[in-house]
């Protein structure tokens, strides 16, 4: 009995304390997340209701449709910067840095959390082409609550938890710890189940189905001569998912850039955002322009149209059946379906990549994923239009599906602009249907291949823009770099017997959170059998303050027992090279590591160190050129040449 007992407690402990906070935290997030879907579609609701109420009188129609959006994303903008101006943007960025091992004040707090869900929910209340993103969990002790908060984020938003939670290892993690793999799975998916467990309650779907259900026929969903067109979406996804992160960089960069006009809007924080959404709606009113790129859709309205299975070419000229539904709304009298799909995208393009920018809770993924589907429409459309009775292959007819096209390029966009393949995965489970698994493989791959070259993905490159400390991905080849060549020489320290006045004159002369702490003072390289650093606080500060001290104090050697001691940090030797430097800095998260040579500290290198020769260059700009690789190689032959001899 006794046995069963101690048997019984150890699983508990062992298992229950991770199975009941993977539930609980999925439990909480699909909760948030429906909720926050609830608000905002009723917010989006009741946009519409006004706008058809005020039918027949323009001007107030317009009126409301451009102030509805404007009063919501400006108080988005107000309540964040008020509240935690932390929770402004995706997320993702700033996730993938506290992964690295890097320390963001007020970015995992409850303030912050519910700075965003407040306005990320007013933001997809407003209508404008912004999206869901990761729901930071306000948890910052372990790393895998993170990962596993990042999988539940994105896997509960679109109630997709494989794709989730390869999406979530792909953008946040240079190495992932497989035994984190289960939990993100079952935390993921018990999330995404009481989210769309939720749907049904509310009636918002009739039994638990995909987000975006799709009907395509499963016999013969496309033909392999149709894989040239797949192919051409994937590259052509690839080229405009660069350039898309490329406008957003720009207008960002814009946006920092100190002139008037800047200084003004930073001044006077609504102004960007207010005038961004009102640019936004007036092209979007659909009396106006937007009856030229279905302006009446939302977002979720425009995937739905944009995946159904009619063909709008054909429809085009002739009544619109009616289950055609909304799509009808990409249907105008007098211009083509082409003309309209091409201006939607060409329109929605550049106000996406602005509307990312501006200061509200926001993410990209939505945005980016409709415009990748429109594409792919396009593309679709066409084909249809070249092959109106389908394609003949084996006593076959192929039909084409433009909505199979769409769901094609709405994958390799966002693949492009995440440089990120499990996009394909998040398109099986949104759909429900596994039937154009093989185009959409091709094209998310080709779509990478091309945007990798071009630019960093979206997430890194806002991670650059910010300045926020990464680690750039070391390219394959050869490197005769070592640690001797980038490593700091001039090495502040402490050692056993440094008075107080030294570590006051250390404190008030460097911006060092961790100091080295040797055994011996001695030149310029000291003496010691091994390192030990302490975290210095602000407490330890104003203790050893002079105007505190009498300056008799100050000359007593250092109490080391009373400071908070690491008596083992990370340490390399000199002639560690750039490519293992670089594994062990992703691998465990550091932030810097002393260089030893014989027990004798001889240098420290640090993330910016490691970033600089990674990216060849000194502070100068010039390229990297280590100063005793010549020397090495020097010594080498001379020793070759002695050898031989």
């Amino acid at each position: 009995m006794m046995n069963y007992t101690r048997v019984r407690r150890y699983i508990v402990t062992k298992l229950g304390e991770d199975w009941i906070f993977l539930v609980l935290l999925g439990l909480t997030m699909a909760l948030v997340s429906w909720s926050m879907d609830y608000a905002s579609a009723k917010s989006l609701q009741a946009y519409k209701w006004i706008h058809g109420e005020l039918k027949g009188n323009v001007p107030l129609q317009y009126l409301a449709w451009v102030t509805f959006p404007m009063i919501l994303v400006m108080f988005a903008s107000l309540f964040c910067h008020l509240v935690s101006p932390q929770a402004i943007g995706s997320g993702i960025p700033e996730l993938k840095t506290i992964l690295r091992g890097v320390v963001l004040k007020e970015y995992l707090t409850l303030k912050a959390f519910i700075a965003k869900v407040i306005g990320l929910t007013a933001a997809l209340g407003s209508g404008m082409p912004v999206g869901k993103e990761v729901n930071k969990p306000t948890f910052s002790s372990l790393y895998y609550i993170l990962t596993v908060g990042c999988a539940v984020g994105v896997g509960c938003c679109f109630g997709t938890p494989l794709g989730g939670v390869l999406f979530s290892i792909e953008v946040t993690s240079t190495y992932f710890a497989v035994r984190n793999y289960w939990r993100g799975y079952f935390a993921a998916t018990f999330s995404a189940f009481i989210f769309r467990v939720l749907s049904v309650w509310n009636k918002d779907a009739v039994t638990i189905t995909a987000l975006f259900k799709t009907n395509f026929r499963m016999d013969f969903p496309f033909d392999l001569q149709e894989l040239p067109a797949f192919a051409i979406i994937g590259i052509s996804c690839g080229f405009l998912g660069a350039f898309f992160v490329y406008l957003n960089r720009q207008v960002v960069l814009f946006m920092r850039r100190p002139t008037a006009l800047t200084r003004f809007l930073t001044k006077h924080r609504l102004i960007y955002p207010g005038a961004v959404t009102l640019i936004i709606a007036t092209f979007t009113f659909p009396p106006g322009f937007g009856q030229f790129m279905a302006g009446e859709l939302m977002p979720r309205e425009c995937i739905n149209s944009l995946f159904d299975n009619f063909t709008w070419t054909k429809i085009s000229g002739s009544p619109a059946p009616p289950s055609l539904g909304r799509s009808s709304a990409w249907l105008h009298p007098h211009a083509s379906v082409f003309v309209i799909l091409l201006l939607f995208f060409i329109m929605k393009f550049w106000m996406s990549a602005v509307s990312t920018t501006m200061p509200i809770p926001s993410g990209a993924f939505m945005p980016v994923f409709i415009l990748g589907a429109a594409f792919g429409r396009l593309v679709g459309e066409i084909m249809a239009t070249l092959f109106p009775n389908g394609i003949l292959f084996d006593g076959i007819v192929y039909r084409i599906l433009p909505g199979g096209y769409a769901v094609i390029g709405a994958a390799a966009m966002t693949g492009a602009v995440t440089h990120t393949v499990s996009t394909a995965v998040i398109c099986f489970e949104l759909t429900g249907q596994i039937s154009h698994i093989l185009p959409m493989m091709v094209a998310v791959i080709l779509a990478n291949m091309v945007a990798q070259g071009l630019q960093p993905s979206l997430y890194d490159s806002i991670i650059q823009v910010k300045k926020l400390p990464y680690l750039p991905e070391l390219a394959l080849g050869k490197y005769n770099i070592f640690v001797e060549d980038i490593m700091v020489r001039k090495v502040k320290f402490l050692s056993a017997q440094s008075t107080f006045r030294e570590l006051s004159h250390l404190l008030e002369t460097s911006t060092l959170k961790t100091i080295p702490l040797v055994d011996s003072k001695g030149r310029r390289i000291y003496h010691f059998s091994h390192i030990q650093s302490f975290t210095l606080s602000k407490e330890n500060k104003v203790h050893l303050s002079i105007k505190v001290w009498e300056e008799a104090e100050l000359d007593k050697p250092i109490d080391m027992d009373q400071i908070r001691i690491d008596p083992s940090p990370f340490q390399l030797v000199e002639r560690t090279s750039l490519h293992k430097t670089h594994t062990l800095f992703s691998l465990l998260s550091l932030s810097h590591a002393y260089v030893t040579s014989i027990g004798k500290l001889v240098g420290v290198v640090a993330l910016k160190e490691l970033q600089k020769a990674i990216e060849g260059s000194t502070r100068s700009g010039v390229r990297l050129r280590p100063p005793l690789a010549s020397f090495r190689d020097a010594s080498r032959k001379a020793k070759n040449t002695s050898n031989f001899s």
